[in-house]
């Protein structure tokens, strides 16, 4: 096991005070040490000097489609019920190849912005097209970073009342039955996992009671974590009212579907009463601040969650709805949207970072691990160059990364203490093949499509 030294560090641990200049002691995959001045002397380190350099902990993705790298720019000027409509149908094309290619480049994406850990809701399965979810786990274990893949499913096509239409639905039984087998075959619990599984049912207007009542019962025999779409748009509480007399955040909760094992994506169109239920059960949420405008869906009311002690983590969601964003990126658009909304004081720079990072690893259970830079936690670490010719003029280095519509160069992204990211490169896969195949997976998906007899120009 290798010994990593950063030393001359501007350190944001997220929890504790800031570190202007100090080191960071990481042995095999755990931080040991962190402090003020320089490293100690270790024989055979590795040393990494960070002058001029912020340090943070790697930032967790929350929430994402990564099927959906292949149907980016589709359906541009759509509402949330529209874009599905129009794009369930060029999904039900897709196959492991165009899955591979495309988680492969997502992730990437995703590590080039900082990332080193991400969950994936992939509910779309249909027949005979391989082993869809292998084929994301695959990607995520090539590139090394932590993966926390959610086995989704719809079982209420439009012929029973859903959305989705009924090609691309699964029956109750099968989906269990996959399910199960998941968890079993991929779920790692250890203090150190990179694979972990949740299971989501897609959302409450495209799957039955059943599946949510039965899939939490699963999920909790396993002792995994349950995931799923909630509150996104008005069209979906309009929805449910009509479907079941009931508002979404009273409908999850009378399912039990409330709890410090379930985060949802988005929660948007909360009350109140909603937000408290959050906070009093422990119950997480993604937040998705680029999609959300994308969609015209609104914006969530993070600070007022914050504020009451609600769960939020940060997401990317599927990029079909945020083309091209990196999750460094969604902590400046979750700090502008809250400001719109609230005013300059509702959410500061720091509580962006750390809802990109510990409020993530809370929702995904895991801020025993990672989340934070302390000692005893996994070296998940980000260290990015804040010393630019331009964003020099910056003093507060968490400043810089926060409000510059840029990204800093991303110096060094370790993942349990081994290097991903080096210099703005992908250092485990060959950056520019990922790139290729991502394209290629979305050429394949408009081919796959097309014969299906499914228009895929630039606006379906």
């Amino acid at each position: 096991m290798s010994v990593v030294l950063m030393e001359n560090v501007h350190i944001a641990p997220v929890v504790g005070p800031e570190i202007p200049s100090g080191h960071i002691h990481v042995d095999g995959d755990r931080i040991v040490a962190l402090g003020a001045g320089p490293a100690p002397a270790v024989p055979g380190a590795t040393r990494i000097d960070g002058t001029g350099c912020l340090a943070t902990p790697g930032l967790v993705n929350t929430h994402h489609h990564l099927y959906q790298w292949a149907s980016q720019g589709l359906a541009q000027d759509a509402t949330l019920f529209e874009w599905l409509v129009a794009l369930y149908q060029v999904w039900a094309a897709m196959d492991a190849e165009v899955v591979k290619g495309a988680a492969g480049a997502g992730l990437g994406y995703l590590a080039l912005s900082g990332c080193s850990t991400s969950s994936d809701h992939h509910y779309v399965f249909p027949k005979g097209r391989g082993d869809l979810l292998a084929a994301e786990i695959e990607a995520a274990r090539e590139l090394g970073i932590r993966f926390h893949p959610a086995r989704g499913s719809m079982d209420r096509g439009a012929s029973q009342g859903g959305l989705p239409p009924d090609v691309v639905v699964e029956r109750l039984d099968d989906i269990l039955a996959a399910t199960a087998e998941a968890v079993d075959a991929y779920h790692d619990p250890s203090f150190s996992s990179k694979l972990r599984v949740a299971v989501a049912p897609c959302s409450p207007f495209s799957v039955s009671a059943d599946l949510m009542t039965e899939a939490a019962a699963l999920a909790r025999s396993k002792g995994v974590r349950l995931h799923t779409h909630l509150a996104e748009t008005l069209d979906e509480e309009e929805h449910c009212l009509a479907q079941v007399g009931l508002r979404p955040v009273d409908y999850m909760e009378e399912l039990g579907w409330l709890g410090p094992d379930v985060w949802f994506a988005h929660a948007i169109h909360l009350s109140d009463s909603d937000i408290a239920a959050f906070a009093r059960t422990g119950t997480g949420s993604a937040h998705c601040p680029s999609s959300n405008g994308r969609l015209g869906a609104g914006i969530a009311r993070v600070s007022e969650m914050l504020r009451r002690g609600a769960i939020v983590g940060l997401g990317v969601d599927g990029s079909a709805s945020a083309e091209l964003t990196s999750l460094s990126g969604e902590m400046r658009q979750a700090l502008l949207f809250q400001r719109a909304r609230y005013g300059p004081a509702a959410l500061t720079a720091r509580q962006a970072l750390e809802i990109a990072t510990l409020g993530g690893a809370r929702n995904l259970g895991r801020e025993q691990e990672i989340g934070s830079l302390e000692p005893g936690k996994l070296a998940d670490i980000a260290l990015w160059r804040t010393d630019g010719a331009f964003a020099s003029a910056v003093a507060d280095p968490v400043c810089t990364l926060v409000f510059g519509s840029r990204q800093p160069p991303l110096a060094r992204l370790l993942v349990g203490g081994e290097t991903v990211v080096e210099d703005d490169e992908l250092r485990t896969v060959a950056q520019d093949e990922l790139g290729r195949a991502g394209g290629e997976a979305h050429r394949r998906l408009m081919r796959l499509a097309g014969e299906r007899g499914f228009a895929t120009g630039g606006q379906v």
